[in-house]
């Protein structure tokens, strides 16, 4: 009496996946998935070009611009506070035939408003210069805002600069002597708080970067790729 053979193992279904062959491999014709990227594989791969930016080699020729361009506007913030800045009226007089140079009116608030002009036009220069590069680059980095804060601080001094240029002469007493005695003539422009000078950039590092954090670009999500099937043998157990 012979012992009863072992039945043979079903033939693998030859459309299930091999173990080292994940779904969707363009290699297994027979998988539906074949040909096709993973979910989610692709729209990582597409943003990735916009995330990476454009290289620290633009950014940083993007910053000279943005330097060069905000102390040009330096120019005009200065013609405008000689324009717009008030007055100090100052008199002339001869005491002990010497000629004495003294404030027309002593509890006048000319001086405080020139300061006071120059801070509110660069605020304001510095709010126009951060919206014009937003608008024109609409993403943050390292070189950009150095950009905006070193352009403003220069812009801040070529235009102080320039408006005492254009102001007044700062000889007061030849001055004095030139339009006569008791003529009342304007003093020198003048910055008593150089504070104002940072009004520039501070503005608009404030400004630049709450646009960047509410409409600059955002992070992609995290992806994750959904696992496929686990390849089963005729049994319906998993392969090893």
């Amino acid at each position: 009496m012979t012992a009863p053979l072992t039945p043979p193992p079903p033939p693998r279904d030859q459309s299930s996946h091999e173990p080292w062959q994940p779904p969707g491999d363009p290699g297994n014709p027979g998988d539906p998935g074949a040909g096709h990227p993973a979910h989610g594989l692709q729209d990582s791969s597409a943003g990735q070009s916009d995330q990476d930016g454009p290289g620290w080699k633009t950014e940083v020729i993007e910053a000279v611009v943005v330097t060069v361009a905000s102390a040009v506007g330096g120019v005009l913030l200065g013609v405008l506070w000689w324009w717009l800045a008030p007055h100090v009226p100052l008199v002339g007089d001869v005491v002990d035939k010497s000629w004495v140079v003294y404030l027309k009116d002593s509890e006048g608030e000319q001086a405080v408003g020139v300061d006071g002009t120059f801070t509110l036009l660069a605020v304001a220069f510095g709010v126009v210069s951060a919206l014009v590069v937003f608008l024109l680059r609409r993403r943050g980095g390292v070189p950009l805002v150095a950009a905006l804060a070193l352009g403003g601080l220069l812009a801040s001094f070529v235009a102080w600069r320039l408006g005492v240029w254009f102001g007044p002469t700062k000889d007061v007493l030849a001055h004095a002597k030139a339009v006569g005695k008791g003529v009342t003539f304007s003093a020198p422009l003048k910055m008593g708080a150089k504070g104002a000078l940072l009004a520039w950039p501070v503005a608009a590092l404030v400004v630049h970067l709450g646009l960047t954090a509410l409409f600059g670009p955002r992070d992609p999500e995290p992806v994750y790729l959904q696992p496929g099937p686990v390849p089963k043998d005729g049994y319906g157990a998993p392969t090893a």
